[in-house]
């Protein structure tokens, strides 16, 4: 629990010093004309309040996987939370924060939009079908999974009550995609997020009451769950493996096809460190919680106590030890939460995907014919990923499986955006800001892909090879770019 305690201290100071820290690199403008007043439409383009922008951020990013992707990490012990503590404020941070103010630089710029600015044009059309592609595979996951959480809940979990929940969920995500962002988003979230708010509070309180025996950081960083037995771990060494369980909760590019949703509401400048970057921590927290919650079902007799296996999976052990220390009532409180949590990205994936087509096109989304134009073909293509999931008996994994590496790859292209705008804005160290992480995260994203099922499937001891190599690459290709640019400055001096 001391380990918990101090992550849980370093996140909170993450974003008061670092945070602050990036927020001045970057170097707002109070000044600036943002979108939301420029561009303002009553549909994408509306000032919201600084609290409904942290709330609506904060419940775009936070889906399943700070919950999922922390209760599977932690079953690699105290190296879970030193990723999720390290990745939300040196990567995770950094990446939600530029992905944001790069946008309201650029007059609300979709990511495929500002990549064309930053890395060049094929990039953007590259970005396009990438990013699209991405919001497409979050929108399917985030139908089909809450469906199964509610269809257990109001049900019995057969097929025709998971149809059900199905067709109420993606009725909800059309309307959330063509009303303006601030008729039913604008007015549900603050009661989604009470859910949400429940269930981590809840369980951090629980946690301090029961204070679990769980690994702490000084009894070693090793893969805890080889270590005790825990089915597949032997095959899952940390790297890449852990940086891949937990994405959102530490990194995600998903965030950045999120990010400037709330870009376009934003009233001034000076919002975007407690809009972005300090949602991202709060995700961080979540995140945090639920790796200690896990770690008291895998190693302190948590699965023994609330009734279950070692070999449950991640919504069983959210389901048991929500029941175990918060009761009927409050069990039902935070599994709600849960399914609540996927949802919020759900919906606003695919308003996402509207608008970087709307901006690939030059689509004005004022009309509303303009936006069910759009609308149609995407739900048509979800439509048609729904099926695959459920009539496959494993559709859900294989989805899932290709969203992970999507999304990794996509916060490595958003990350090296960031190194290029701080390039060609800014001097000094200040570019490690966002060099350091983008050429982590991009030698994690090429040894996985190196290694895994869905890409080379090499041996994995080649994963460290491939990483040191590809750090390297990516060093050298970013001295010799700085090079470059002091050299073009210094002719057009002269």
């Amino acid at each position: 629990m001391y380990s918990f305690i101090i992550s849980l201290i370093v996140l909170v100071l993450g974003y008061f010093l670092y945070g602050k820290f990036v927020d001045k690199v970057f170097g707002p403008d109070s000044k600036k004309v943002t979108p939301a007043i420029s561009k303002a439409d009553g549909v994408d383009y509306v000032i919201l309040p600084k609290w409904k922008l942290f709330m609506i951020q904060f419940l775009n990013i936070a889906g399943t996987g700070p919950i999922f992707g922390a209760i599977m990490g932690a079953k690699f012990g105290p190296s879970a939370y030193l990723w999720i503590v390290l990745g939300s404020i040196f990567a995770g941070g950094v990446h939600d924060y530029f992905s944001g103010m790069l946008s309201v630089r650029h007059n609300g710029a979709s990511l495929p939009d500002i990549m064309g600015i930053y890395v060049g044009k094929r990039t953007k059309s590259l970005m396009l079908v990438f990013s699209l592609l991405l919001l497409l595979l979050v929108g399917t996951v985030f139908v089909y999974s809450p469906a199964l959480i509610f269809g257990e809940m109001a049900g019995d979990g057969s097929q025709k009550a998971i149809l059900i929940w199905v067709c109420i969920i993606f009725g909800y995500y059309i309307l959330a995609t063509l009303l303006p962002i601030d008729k039913l988003i604008g007015k549900f979230y603050p009661i989604f997020a009470a859910c949400l708010l429940f269930m981590a509070i809840a369980l951090m309180v629980c946690l301090f009451i029961h204070w679990p025996d769980i690994p702490e950081f000084w009894q070693g960083l090793g893969n805890k769950g080889a270590a005790v037995g825990l089915t597949g771990m032997d095959k899952q060494p940390i790297f890449p493996c852990l940086f891949i369980t937990i994405a959102c909760g530490a990194l995600s590019g998903f965030h950045s096809t999120q990010s400037p949703l709330m870009a376009r509401c934003m009233e001034n400048e000076n919002e975007g460190r407690e809009t972005f970057y300090g949602a991202m921590i709060s995700e961080g927290i979540v995140a945090l919680i639920w790796a200690a919650v896990a770690s008291y079902f895998f190693f302190d007799g948590g699965a023994e106590a609330s009734g279950s296996s070692l070999s449950a999976s991640a919504p069983e052990v959210v389901t048991k030890i929500s029941k175990y220390w918060l009761g009927s009532i409050g069990s039902i409180l935070a599994v709600i939460g849960v399914a609540i949590a996927p949802i919020t990205s759900g919906d606003t994936a695919f308003r996402s995907a509207r608008l970087v087509i709307a901006d690939a096109f030059n689509i004005d989304q004022k009309p509303k014919k303009n936006r069910l134009f759009i609308a149609i073909p995407i739900f048509a293509i979800t439509l048609a990923l729904l099926a695959f999931n459920i009539k496959n008996e494993d559709g859900f994994n294989i989805i899932w499986r290709y969203f992970g590496w999507a999304n990794l790859a996509l916060a490595c292209f958003t990350l090296w955006a960031a190194v290029e705008f701080l390039l060609t804005k800014k001097r000094g160290a200040v570019i490690l800001v966002a060099l350091i992480p983008a050429m982590t995260m991009t030698s994690i994203c090429f040894a996985y892909i190196a290694t895994a099922k869905i890409g080379f499937g090499l041996p994995i001891k080649w994963a460290w090879p491939v990483a040191d190599i590809t750090f390297i690459v990516c060093l050298m290709n970013s001295i010799i770019r700085r090079v470059r640019l002091r050299h073009q400055e210094q002719k057009n001096r002269s």
